[in-house]
């Protein structure tokens, strides 16, 4: 069947649409879909362990988040927002700015601290090239201005922000790089793990640096003229060489989360194997993929339209998850980055 966006729409009512984290990230609720079986089972994030199996093969994304969001004002007053995207060299970066039209080709925008930034060009997609002009480190410079990159439809005055830098991030965040969170894998904590080796999961981190093309809106109303940005990834030689055993023994890897799921699959998909290394995962999964590399997936529950949606859709199947969906709104399931999630085997 060819599937329009109209596809992956569904209604949901504004209180449940998480706009705040659970203090304890195990708590979350969990449902469970079987796609061999298909029925819904929910449960809770913290009962994993009892839909997994000794051998099978959870699979990390261990991108770390950095502060990009930053605030700043021109000298005529006017306030700024800048989302940071993209290094495209030192000290040039493709940002998202707001509100974009107050910034034409070479207006200065001055941030806290002594750190300016000029707009040197302006892009066909609507971001702005900002070079930067500061002193000391980058890293050092952002993580003294920045602010916590929350999606939009999570409202926060900009002093509140500092609060989700902790709660934002993977508790096995280590690779800096990303400039939205796994969301995923926020429900993991150690005692979690722990319940896990006792089992005999094992665990293994690869690197996707989340960029703007995972939460990019899908503006084409035929799927198959959308396409995902490229982002960066990494892969280790043990995770390599540990993937392709489970795989050849007949093991389940199980993603945690989309990102995770598409470097897998473009990996896989490209080098015929589990290949250690780094490059660019450009990989846009629609309908009609096969996929080659996992077997499950740990995934939060996504924006109605979006390109995760399609993905999760394609894997799943369109009927079940579009169900599933159903039941998580009758339900009162918590939605998007600081929701609930979804385990599908």
């Amino acid at each position: 069947m060819n599937y329009s966006l109209e596809d992956y729409d569904f209604e949901l009512a504004p209180g449940q649409i998480a706009a705040q984290a659970l203090p304890d990230r195990a708590r979350s609720r969990m449902l469970v879909v079987d796609r061999e079986n298909p029925n819904f089972i929910d449960s809770q994030f913290s009962s994993l362990g009892k839909f997994l199996r000794a051998g099978d093969v959870l699979v990390l994304n261990n991108t770390k988040v950095f502060p990009a969001r930053l605030f700043g004002g021109t000298e005529t007053g006017a306030r700024i927002e800048i989302f940071l995207v993209e290094e495209l060299a030192d000290k040039t970066w493709s940002a998202l700015a707001r509100p974009g039209k107050r910034l034409p080709i070479g207006k200065v925008v001055s941030f806290e601290e002594g750190v300016f930034a000029e707009v040197v060009d302006k892009l066909a997609d609507g971001k702005v090239v900002l070079h930067f002009q500061y002193e000391g480190g980058l890293d050092a410079v952002i993580d003294r201005i920045g602010r916590t990159p929350l999606p939009p439809y999570i409202k926060r005055d900009p002093a509140a922000l500092d609060r989700d830098r902790e709660r934002y991030q993977t508790v096995y965040a280590k690779e800096r790089g990303a400039i939205a969170a796994p969301t995923a894998g926020l429900h993991f904590t150690p005692e979690v793990f722990d319940e896990l080796g006792k089992i005999g999961v094992e665990v293994m981190e690869i690197t996707l640096h989340v960029g703007y093309g995972t939460f990019e809106p899908v503006r084409a109303e035929v799927l198959s003229e959308h396409k995902v940005s490229p982002e960066r990834y990494s892969i280790s030689q043990k995770a390599a060489e540990a993937l392709g055993r489970a795989k050849q023994e007949g093991r389940r890897i199980i993603a945690v989360g989309t990102t995770t799921t598409r470097t897998l699959e473009y990996v896989h998909r490209t080098f015929g194997r589990f290949a250690a290394g780094s490059g660019l995962a450009e990989l846009t999964i629609l309908p009609g993929y096969e996929f080659e590399a996992i077997d499950g997936l740990l995934t939060n529950f996504h924006l109605p339209k979006s390109s995760l949606l399609v993905l999760v859709s394609t894997f799943t199947g369109h009927e079940l998850i579009m169900g599933a969906y159903r039941h998580a709104v009758e339900s009162g399931y918590r939605f998007y980055s600081y929701g609930d999630c979804m385990l599908i085997i």
